[in-house]
């Protein structure tokens, strides 16, 4: 082969994969404003829940604003009176036999909600009685308190009368 030869063919060589490449871009070009339908989908929805942790997206947490002077704290005398509201009951000391322990019996005399008839219910408590005071017959008031044991969650306030 001669020069010109060669030149030629070098030519037409870098001319056609030019002329390649528009040809292939204007025809993908033209295809979306031609079709008014929804696109192709060339590749399924990624799913989110198959992702690993490391590459689902971060939610980040807000920042709220510093302020731009911080408030002074403001602190309310301590109450003269026990934390909280303690429901009292009054019952009679069934059992005295335990250490420190004694059993009350308070009737709760109720009247039903609908039908209006006087209910009459039993329940028993186990109250700590700190100096065994209180005995069989005795009237005492308890009050309820913090979880002593598995069963005692009252404590004897005072014996309001004692068993003749």
């Amino acid at each position: 082969m001669s020069e010109t030869e060669n030149e030629n063919v070098e030519e037409t060589t870098t001319e056609e994969p030019a002329a390649v490449v528009e040809e292939t871009a204007a025809p993908a070009a033209e295809a979306p404003a031609e079709d008014a339908g929804p696109p192709a989908q060339s590749e399924p929805k990624k799913k989110r829940k198959r992702l690993p942790r490391a590459l689902r997206p971060q939610k980040g947490r807000r920042q709220r604003e510093r302020a731009a002077e911080r408030k002074p704290i403001s602190r309310l005398p301590k109450p003269e009176h026990e934390r909280g509201r303690h429901q009292e009951r009054r019952g009679v000391v069934v059992s005295d036999a335990m250490d420190k322990t004694i059993v009350v019996k308070v009737d709760m005399i109720k009247s039903h909600p609908r039908y209006k008839k006087v209910i009459r219910r039993t329940v028993k408590f186990h109250a700590h009685d700190e100096q065994n005071s209180a005995h069989v017959g005795d009237i005492v008031r308890i009050v309820e308190t913090r979880p002593l044991s598995k069963t005692k969650r009252w404590r004897l306030a005072e014996v309001l009368e004692v068993a003749k």
